[in-house]
Order: structure tokens, then sequence, then C-alpha cells
């Protein structure tokens, strides 16, 4: 079980149990962030969202406030004299996703929307079949 969801504006393929580093969340160390704009879940079945799936959620703890290792810009132009060099340090956040939750009401959802489509179908080959 997975699911893609977006964090901080860039999309990760999350599972429950999993550790990892997004960019710097708001919050302290040990608080609760749960992500509603979940693009896609894999529960047996693929759900694709269109843009989110609705009814899911991505629950995670903070752990720790971290920065990046640092990456150095230089800078040079030749035989000019132009030389820069410039660091930067990316702040990151590290999380636990504690759980994907959601998977009932998100079931239903698509067993109800899965007729409506069928009924659609049905509609269109009639009339392609009276022409």
């Amino acid at each position: 079980m997975f699911a893609i969801v977006e964090i901080a504006g860039l999309q990760y393929k999350v599972e429950q149990n999993q550790k990892l580093f997004v960019n710097r969340l708001k919050g302290d160390k040990g608080a609760k962030v749960s992500f509603d704009k979940v693009l896609l879940t894999v529960n047996g079945t693929v759900t694709v969202g269109a843009p989110a799936v609705s009814g899911i959620t991505v629950d995670v703890e903070i752990l720790d406030h971290v920065q990046a290792d640092k990456v150095i810009v230089f800078k040079k132009k030749r035989r000019k004299g132009y030389a820069k060099k410039n660091g930067h340090r990316q702040q990151l956040t590290q999380i636990l996703v504690t759980g994907i939750t959601g998977f009932d009401g998100a079931k239903k959802e698509a067993k109800k929307a899965a007729p409506k489509k069928a009924a659609k179908a049905e509609v269109t080959e009639t009339s392609e079949s009276a022409e």
C-alpha cells in the first residue's frame, strides 16, 4: 500500500512507517501533520485522482528540522579576473509517515462513480447504433 502525495509543492511516493526528508514545514518536533492532496493511491487497486483523491489523507509526524549538505556555487569567466564562490544549505524537515487513512470512503466513492460512467457509455452506444 502506497500513495503519491504533494508535500510543500513536491510529489513524494510514501508508504507507512517510511522516513523521508521534505522541504521545511511549519511545526515543532513531534507535531502531527496530515496532508489531503493525495494524487494516487494503491491498495490492491489503483485510484487516480482528478486532481486529488478525495477522502484519503496521509498522516505524518515531524521528527526533526535539519540542513542538507552544503552545495558550492562557483562562477568563473576565463581571462577576465572574475570568480564568485557562494554556498547554500537547504532547510529540510525529516518526517515519519504514520499512516494512510480513508481507504474505506474512497472505495465507496469509486463504486458510486463507476455506474454513472457505464450509463453514459450505454447512451453513446445506442446513439451510434441508431445512425
